[in-house]
């Protein structure tokens, strides 16, 4: 069954909703020291930032059936990069920002993937 227009509406505007707080994420992760030396987080960085790419701003979107195809395609490549920052963080640093960081980026993951594949009523 396809989503009414209105619902595919609220659940692009619900995942833009995610990216920026990926966007945050992705600012800090960046733009810290530890980045520089770090080619793992490097990565986490490049797949943040693929799949917001993917989906664009959400201003640029035509078709609210396209941006959720991408969003669901990009997921994996989100998926990988969030389980790997989890994994890495203790030792790329334990100061709170990184540890927000992780939560922050698992919590949009989440709510995501939870707006991509809405549990069947």
């Amino acid at each position: 069954m396809n989503a009414s227009p209105t619902e595919s509406r609220d659940r692009v505007e619900a995942i833009d909703h995610q990216v920026a707080h990926l966007w945050m994420v992705r600012t800090f992760l960046k733009h810290a020291d530890e980045a520089e030396d770090d080619e793992e987080l490097r990565s986490v960085v490049r797949d943040i930032y693929d799949f917001i790419l993917a989906v664009g701003p959400i201003d640029d979107v035509q078709d609210d059936a396209v941006y959720l195809k991408m969003a669901k395609k990009k997921l994996s490549k989100l998926r990988k990069a969030t389980e790997l920052y989890e994994e890495i963080q203790p030792e790329v640093s334990g100061h709170t920002n990184f540890v927000m960081a992780a939560k922050s980026l698992r919590l949009a993951l989440d709510a995501i993937t939870h707006i991509v594949h809405p549990p069947v009523a």
